[in-house]
């Protein structure tokens, strides 16, 4: 099978998980450019972040003109993950990349347990400053080390932290994921300029369309029942990665 249509087709699948659940589908990108599209851990890293970017800033478009994207307290999250996404993505291109899957395979394994039990959110209280400087912070490295967008981390954070409703920490969400992507890109060595673009332009288109497909996905089929198949199927990719970094 040709990359192009490999390409297309595992980037509509990331896509139609991301519109479909709201988060968690990038940590999809990252195993579909390595396994399927025969990318190094790092330059599916480098692309992973490109697509978040362009996926995440056209999905924020389209909450903003509904009115679901709370800027200021957004770009304040986002500035606290600046530094720590650059950071992040410095030291990303300077550790082996048996390290980088073990990692990543560790972080999709958390996102599909959170997936499964759900859990009770925190009730919504007075915010706190350093909590929330802390959890940018945080979500900031995550980005830049490992290429996701961490919209599974980033939307609980913003209800319990910033004691935001669901809507509004969906479409801030995506502020945050779209800031910390793009500086972890600009920081990475080589940037945007060493992608190989063949995988990573129709990828990333197929990804967008697929997101507004999965909105309709969502609307017709139990939204418990997409995020338990993608959470077992998330499992199974941590389980696959991680094996194949221990070996």
């Amino acid at each position: 099978m040709s990359v192009l249509i490999l390409a297309l087709a595992a980037g509509a699948v990331v896509g139609l998980a991301l519109g479909a659940l709201g988060g968690g589908g990038s940590v999809l990108a990252i195993p579909a450019l390595i396994y399927l599209l025969g990318l190094s851990p790092a330059a599916a890293t480098t692309a992973s972040l490109f697509i978040v970017t362009a996926t995440s800033a056209t999905a924020l478009y389209a909450h903003a003109r509904a009115g679901h994207v709370r800027w200021k307290a957004g770009a304040a999250f986002a500035a606290a993950g600046v530094v720590p996404a650059a950071v992040a993505g410095l030291a990303a291109t300077r550790l082996p990349q048996a390290v980088l899957t073990a990692a990543f395979a560790a972080l999709a394994a958390l996102a599909a347990v959170r997936m499964l039990r759900p859990g009770s959110r925190d009730a919504p209280g007075e915010v706190r400053p350093l909590r929330a400087g802390g959890a940018g912070a945080g979500l900031g490295a995550v980005t830049g080390l490992l290429g996701v967008g961490g919209g599974f981390l980033a939307v609980p954070a913003l209800v319990t932290v910033l004691a935001f409703e669901m809507q509004a920490a969906v479409g801030t969400s995506l502020l945050v994921i779209t800031v910390n992507s793009l500086t972890s890109l600009i920081t990475r060595s080589g940037g945007a300029g060493g992608m190989d673009w063949a995988v990573t332009a129709p990828f990333t288109g197929a990804a967008i369309l697929g997101a507004w497909d999965g909105k309709r996905l969502a609307a017709r089929v139990s939204g418990s029942g997409l995020q338990r198949l993608f959470a077992w199927v998330l499992l199974a990719v941590a389980a696959f990665m991680l094996a194949d970094a221990l070996t």
